[in-house]
């Protein structure tokens, strides 16, 4: 963009980030949007936005399939955006396979490695403040195997989980942990290191939900020495409609395909068919090239930002937002994390909708409800919740106009 502020590599230049996020001069009733619904799904920044459409304008060509020039050089793009996947993560490429998000990539797990390994008695560890996403597909393989799902209870005033009662719940029936690295709800940071090389003491494996965390902090799933861990693109300045499933490859070896279809397979008669080798055996049909080069560009973008002053930023951020609302009458943090991206809050004798509702007509964007954790709100006695969830694209002066909204709101039910 002429006259926007230039980055260079390892820089964290607020004007120069937002000059690249053209929906951030959207205006809202009038107003300009204030987006702090970024737990939900972040804004796209220009050269996300550039992929997808020349994609489509100047390259578009399937994958794995034919001969000609278009598809050898979007085959290589696709196969090269894998690779940065995987350097994100410290992986393997061959341990990263395209799904459609992460909730995708969850029942892919569930129906792949939990359906082949999961007996009767067998217990299915989860953790009570997880998204739906991987609670439900695990009740659907319990179901189907005999399987039992087991709550590791939260601490509901710290929002946090008891590791002396994770080490109590683990046995020699535990097969599966499902955990997030953190919450969509309370922006909780559990203690992955610890949970993994627990449930590994006792061969269990874990399933890790990463979809909050990749964009705020680096992850090494090597060092980490996690089983399988989730992420979706959409999150973390991404399309919509693409995700990451990284797997150990021992792991992702012995499990069997969940679609069957084009590109997934070696050879197919009406007698037997041979799979290919992961992770192709996991993708099958036309996948989402343009999604997944769009998710190569969002990475290597972010890659260019100084993460540490990012993470700065946004910790000074929901500091500030702290200040601002934790003395306004009848308002309830819940289970503040210092120096998490999100804050979420309840108003005595008000709807969690009708305070967004309010926040919206100021041009303020957050989410209301129950963020897809209905045993979280059950174990917390509330039906739903206000959350105001940050990224590195957002200002102290969205923080001041988003204190402002609050406090009209509050005054106003």
């Amino acid at each position: 963009m002429s006259g926007s502020p230039v980055m260079t590599s390892r820089t964290f230049n607020i004007d120069a980030i937002r000059s690249i996020f053209p929906s951030l001069n959207h205006q809202i009733h009038g107003q300009s949007l204030i987006y702090l619904d970024n737990a939900a799904t972040a804004q796209k920044p220009q050269p996300v936005i550039d992929c997808i459409s020349n994609y489509y304008s100047a390259a578009a060509a399937n994958v794995h399939r034919g001969s000609h020039a278009l598809t050898t050089s979007i085959t290589n793009r696709f196969e090269t955006a894998r690779n940065t996947v995987a350097q994100f993560l410290g992986a393997k490429n061959n341990c990263i396979v395209w799904t459609r998000g992460a909730t995708e990539a969850l029942n892919l797990i569930a129906q792949s490695y939990g359906r082949q390994t999961l007996k009767p008695n067998d217990e299915i560890l989860i953790s009570e403040m997880e998204h739906h996403a991987n609670i439900v597909p695990w009740q659907l393989i319990a179901e189907q195997t005999g399987a039992r799902i087991v709550k590791w209870p939260i601490n509901t005033v710290t929002c946090t989980l008891d590791m002396t009662v994770y080490e109590e719940l683990l046995n020699e029936h535990t097969k599966i942990v499902c955990i997030n690295h953190v919450s969509n709800v309370t922006g909780t940071r559990n203690p992955i290191e610890v949970i993994i090389k627990k449930a590994h003491a006792i061969a269990s494996i874990v399933v890790i939900d990463g979809a909050q965390a990749v964009v705020h902090e680096p992850v090494d799933v090597i060092a980490l020495n996690a089983d399988f861990y989730v992420f979706s693109g959409h999150k973390m300045f991404g399309p919509t409609g693409i995700g990451i499933l990284y797997g150990k490859e021992e792991l992702l070896d012995t499990m069997p395909p969940w679609h069957g279809g084009g590109n997934m397979i070696k050879q197919v008669t009406f007698k037997e068919t041979q799979f290919a080798e992961s992770p192709a055996k996991f993708e099958a049909g036309t996948p989402h090239v343009a999604g997944a080069l769009a998710l190569s560009e969002a990475i290597t973008w972010l890659n260019t930002l100084d993460r540490q002053k990012a993470a700065i930023h946004i910790a000074t951020l929901q500091s500030q937002l702290i200040e601002g609302i934790k003395n306004i009458n009848n308002l309830s943090i819940i289970g503040l994390q210092i120096g998490a991206s999100v804050i979420a809050f309840t108003v005595n004798n008000a709807c969690h909708s009708d305070i967004a509702i309010l926040l919206d007509q100021q041009g303020v964007a957050v989410r209301s409800g129950h963020h897809c954790a209905h045993p979280l709100m059950d174990a917390l006695g509330i039906t739903g919740c206000v959350r105001v969830s940050i990224a590195l694209y957002n200002t102290s002066d969205d923080i001041a106009c988003c204190i402002t909204a609050i406090q009209k709101a509050c005054e106003l039910v």
